[in-house]
């Protein structure tokens, strides 16, 4: 294909028509079901997947069949299917994904910006879910759009855009089963909704933790009290909540001490990380918002790569029961809750680890404490099969081509249960992971940035790799 058309023309549509359509999407409030229980009634939803649907009619790729498609109770789901060219399996299809959905607001956005307000900075695009997953759809189709531009062959492609991965993809499997004969067998699996670790390479995602997490209740009163009169007699919430975290985690390395919730690091990943440290020296961390003078867990980059991407970490996300501080009188609180975020490793099943997790936290509780763990998600973590050579040396390409440097790779410290489904269901497939989540741009924070010329490549280098998936298997 001629590369030089290929950036002229991909350049044209994302200026013209999908940096305009993403501006539109990011000042959509559709934070996802686990966050927004009445989405049905407040209609956010709808209006982002139809604003999708109509851009993809707008942007009509010749011979595409697109559908939404609904299930009672479900998130809307989008479906797009292209006819391969001449040769084509009407079988095997290249399976590409991504999502709609958006995490909540966040606190902490800086003057001028804000999680609805879409601002175009420079190269970055500002707002909510603009790269975190709103980008997907537009890459895809436009990626297919090349194909038919320059005329190359290509298997059947089938585009999938879900409602519910914030939450959990807790919809997804419910469609995977109604669209089975439809999606059919897929050979290549390519997921933009990923990371990258800088923005001058293409990058693909080897690994991904899973995430067991729910909510966490501790209470010992029926009413607050005076603190001055039942501290020391009755034993403060907080610190019950404390103790039984520590049964988690040691606090003050942050190592989670359960072994169930450990597996054992591959060789080769332990390697990549290696490499990875090398080609990212101090930016493993700094490309983190860090407060003057703050560290590192760990001096050792291997080591923190690691932690990140095959090492089990406690976060709390959220609590309640704790009244603002211009608020908080001189009482002792009958009660605290707080979110409960366990990333696991891959291997370790996250329906043994929530029942797990939930047994260690209510066991034995501290004076006789109400405790109770509600869980929430339990998504499993994956680990890439091992690429084809020719996939390995379509990637390698296209990043040159389109980046002017050779591909990376690198683990994940996040979870896409999508692909702990599709590997499951899949296990033949080969699988590209990648996406726009850089340095500083801060999914799920405040301040969540897209990086248009990162986006414009990463277009470029899919429509490439499934040019030559068409080409099949070949020595390197």
């Amino acid at each position: 294909m001629d590369h030089a058309a290929i950036r002229l023309f991909v350049e044209e549509i994302w200026d013209r028509s999908i940096l305009p359509t993403l501006r539109d999407y990011i000042s959509i409030p559709n934070r996802s079901p686990g966050f927004d229980r009445e989405w049905q009634e407040h209609g956010h939803m709808e209006r982002a997947v139809r604003l999708i649907s109509d851009w993809c009619l707008w942007e009509a790729i010749s011979g595409a069949n697109l559908s939404i498609e609904r299930l009672p109770g479900r998130t809307p789901l989008l479906f797009l299917e292209v006819p391969g060219t001449s040769d084509a399996s009407s079988e095997e299809c290249v399976l590409l994904y991504g999502h709609y959905d958006k995490q909540p607001e966040s606190t902490g956005w800086r003057d001028g910006l804000g999680p609805w307000t879409p601002v175009l900075e420079g190269d970055r695009l500002y707002g909510r879910g603009g790269a975190d997953d709103g980008y997907a759809t537009f890459t895809a189709v436009t990626a297919l759009r090349v194909l038919q531009e320059e005329g190359a062959e290509h298997a059947r492609c089938v585009v999938l855009i879900e409602g519910c991965e914030e939450s959990g993809s807790l919809d997804l499997p419910f469609y995977l089963n109604a669209l089975s004969e439809r999606i059919g067998s897929p050979s290549l699996v390519v997921c933009l909704d990923s990371g990258c670790g800088n923005y001058e390479q293409l990058w693909g995602t080897t690994s991904l933790r899973g995430l067991v997490s729910g909510n966490l209740y501790v209470e010992l009163l029926r009413e607050g009290v005076h603190s001055g009169a039942g501290s020391g007699v009755i034993a403060s919430s907080f610190r019950v909540l404390r103790q039984l975290l520590s049964r988690l985690e040691d606090e003050t390395t942050g190592a989670v001490l359960p072994e169930e919730f450990h597996a054992e690091i591959p060789t080769e990943r332990a390697e990549q990380s290696q490499r990875l440290a090398a080609t990212l020296g101090d930016e493993v961390y700094r490309s983190f918002p860090l407060l003057p003078g703050v560290q590192p867990t760990s001096a050792d980059l291997k080591e923190l790569i690691l932690n990140r991407t095959w090492r089990p970490a406690l976060s709390i996300t959220g609590a309640d029961g704790l009244p603002p501080l211009d608020t908080a009188g001189n009482v002792l609180r009958p009660m605290t809750a707080v979110k409960v975020s366990l990333r696991i490793p891959p291997g370790c099943d996250p329906g043994t680890a929530s029942a797990r997790l939930k047994e260690i936290l209510e066991e034995d509780p501290p004076y006789g404490a109400r405790v109770r763990f509600e869980p929430e998600q339990a998504a499993a973590g994956w680990n890439a099969p091992a690429g084809e050579p020719w996939l390995r040396e379509s990637i390698d390409r296209a990043s040159r081509d389109f980046f002017g440097k050779e591909a990376a790779y690198q683990g994940e410290g996040g979870t896409i249960p999508f692909m702990a489904m599709l590997g499951e269901k899949f296990p033949g497939a080969q699988f590209f992971i990648t996406g726009l989540l850089g340095p500083e741009s801060n999914a799920h924070g405040p301040n969540e940035f897209l990086h248009v010329p990162t986006a414009k490549n990463l277009t470029c280098a899919v429509a490439q790799i499934i040019a030559d998936h068409f080409q099949g298997p070949r020595e390197p």
